[in-house]
This record gives C-alpha cells, structure tokens and sequence, in this order.
C-alpha cells in the first residue's frame, strides 16, 4: 500500500462501531421490520471483512467485491449500498483512495447507485453534494467548469432541509448532515435516513481526522 492510500478496512470499521452502538435504535425507529440496525450492522461488517479479504488488491477489487458480498443479502439497506459500491469501484478503477478524493467514495457510497455528476479529482466531488462533504471535511469547495450541472432543485431542497434542522437547533454540522442525507438515495425512507447520518458523520469524522 502507498504511503498515501487510506486504509479502507479501518475506515468501514469504524462505521460498524458506530451502528452498533446505536443498532437498538435504529430497529425501534423500523416500524415495519424492527431489524434495521440489525441489517446496518451486517451491511458494514461485510464491507469491512471483504475488504479486508482482499487487502493488498486494487482497492477498486476490494469494493468490487464487497458489492458482490453486499449483493447477496436481501435487505433493501445492502442492495442500495451494494449499487454505490459498485459505481465506487468503476469510478476508483486503476486509481488508489487518498485524502484527495475519499470524498468521492463516500459521495458515491451515499448516493446507492444514483448517478452522479463527474467528481472532480482534487475537491470531493462536483456540485453541491461534493462541495458540502469538502467543507464538512475541512476543505475548501472547489469551483470548476461543472457549477452549471448543479441540479437546483436538489440545492434547494437541501437547503430547506438545513434550515428546518437549524431551526430546530441542531448543530451546523449536524444540519449540513442532514442536508447531505435529504439529498441522497437513503432519505425517502425515515430509518435508512437516520442510518445513514451516523455513516456519513463517522465517514466524515475519520476524513477529517485524516486531513489534520
């Protein structure tokens, strides 16, 4: 592994630590299932361990191979994650995840498959999903020929989000999270939502860390 190659094993480690803590929670907040933090649980522990399998392979092998793994199981959570993984692992092909462009693997892995506005491959991502994870991060936003793409919409509806969050006295980061979250293919539903905010702030938490 290069000297700037993040690890990926101890990055989706991490997020496995934080939905167990709250993997109780997480199945109350299922009102159909009640097994949501069940299956958080298992999606992240299978990204981990094949990863892990496949340590010392092209990190786009290692996700390639986690959205087979992932593909296999039969919730919903792990078929959204699987479809992000697998984008991940076409977009990083031939390519090694550093601090320059781990944003781009978390815009994808939150965005399930959805397709996304080319990443620029220095700033974390085109458009305003890429520039809030940058600013998140610690980074700065970078702008590019690309700005015209923004989908307003999905600025909007991700800033009526944040707002709603700040009035409600949340924190910057937590409402920018929120915003995040509304604006990918995890919101339409309330329990995957809430999952994937405590993904993308521990994602986020570790790349900031990163970046110190």
């Amino acid at each position: 592994m290069s000297n700037n190659q993040i690890d990926l094993g101890p990055l989706f480690s991490q997020v496995v630590k934080t939905l167990a803590n709250q993997q109780t929670q997480l199945n109350k907040a299922d009102t159909q299932n009640h097994d949501h933090g069940d299956n958080m649980v298992q999606v992240f522990n299978t990204i981990t361990q094949a990863v892990q399998q496949k340590q010392g392979s092209p990190q786009a092998t290692q996700l390639d191979y986690a959205a087979q793994l992932l593909s296999q199981q039969n919730s919903g959570s792990a078929q959204l994650y699987a479809k992000g993984l697998q984008q991940a692992a076409q977009q990083f092909k031939g390519q090694n995840i550093d601090a320059g462009n781990i944003l781009q693997l978390i815009q994808l892995l939150m965005g399930g498959g959805q397709a996304a506005q080319p990443a620029a491959p220095a700033s974390g991502g085109a458009g305003a999903l890429g520039d809030l994870l940058t600013q998140l991060a610690g980074g700065q936003s970078a702008s590019s020929a690309d700005d015209d793409k923004i989908n307003m919409q999905d600025i909007l509806n991700a800033g009526l989000v944040y707002m709603n969050a700040k009035n409600a006295g949340a924190s910057t980061g937590e409402a920018l999270i929120k915003a995040l979250v509304a604006d990918s293919a995890m919101a339409p539903t309330p329990h995957r939502a809430q999952s994937s905010e405590l993904v993308l702030k521990t994602l986020l938490d570790v790349v900031g860390n990163l970046s110190k």
